[in-house]
């Protein structure tokens, strides 16, 4: 029978070390302050000129992997089963498609087109790696462009992350990789899109300081709406969707031999096993 309620977070069962608000506030924020970590630690690998094209690489593969597994695996499924507790009420009642999956996929699908439109509006040249196309980025609104563009998808990243944590330890933890296998990448291409775009090097690590602020402000927020959580999680898990399948693998896709392949297949692997370690 359908019921009509909006979701609450009080129905939503957590487990017990997540019952105490400032607990939860205090270790989703840690979280969120190691992502946001990440995007400077790629933004400081460009402007000192230290990295390695290869370990960046092998970042992103293994990143694809793993958020594709838990987006699949984790977030639409518990998605899916919150949507049992209390549906949404997106469609009307009498409509043969009102169903608790119905519901779950059309946020999901929000999601991923939510960060299509801004990353392909906002930063069409935009791809994870070394801006090499500087010729499609000497305009200076570009660059500005391309970090708001990011800063949107990171913002979803901290949206992820608490969401997870609200469900879950297990789940947020397992997010929480998810996301941060990118974020080194992440941060490494949007200082790379700005000093393509005619920026110094001051402003390049600026825009990856923008984006780890981002992640924070969406874990923050997340908190603050936490009665939200079985909208927000579904809309996350389109997020996360995307990076992983129109950002990460076809730039796995560009490199030739099947080393990186199978870095994808590593990274759903890795996912299972700290699954099992969770015992999610």
């Amino acid at each position: 029978m359908w019921r009509t309620a909006t979701l609450s977070f009080s129905a939503i069962p957590v487990e017990a070390p997540f019952r105490a608000t400032a607990t939860r506030i205090a270790f989703a924020l840690s979280l969120g302050v190691l992502a946001a970590g990440a995007d400077l630690v790629g933004g400081f690998f460009v402007i000192r000129r230290q990295w390695s094209r290869e370990y960046l690489k092998y970042f992103i593969a293994l990143g694809a992997g793993f958020m594709l597994a838990v987006a699949l695996l984790e977030m639409v499924p518990e998605s899916l089963r919150l949507a049992s507790i209390q549906p949404y009420a997106i469609y009307p009642r009498d409509v043969g498609l009102a169903t608790e999956a119905a519901e779950v996929l059309l946020l999901v699908l929000a999601g991923y087109l939510l960060v299509h439109f801004f990353e392909h509006t906002l930063a069409p040249h935009f791809h994870f790696g070394e801006e090499t196309h500087v010729e499609a980025m000497t305009a200076m609104h570009v660059g500005y462009a391309a970090v708001l563009g990011l800063a949107i998808h990171t913002f979803f990243d901290g949206v992820a992350i608490s969401s997870g944590l609200l469900v879950s330890r297990s789940l947020g933890l397992l997010i929480f990789v998810a996301i941060f296998l990118h974020k080194i990448p992440e941060g490494f291409t949007v200082a790379s899109l700005m000093l393509a775009s005619g920026q110094g090097k001051r402003r390049a690590f600026l825009s990856s300081a923008v984006l780890g602020a981002a992640t924070l402000v969406g874990v923050a927020l997340m908190l603050v709406w936490r009665a939200h959580v079985g909208i927000a999680l579904p809309v996350s898990a389109g997020v996360t969707l995307y990076v992983a399948a129109s950002d990460l693998i076809p730039e796995v896709n560009h490199e030739p031999g099947a080393r990186m392949a199978l870095l994808v297949f590593l990274g759903v692997a890795i996912m299972l096993a700290l699954k099992l370690a969770f015992q999610v």
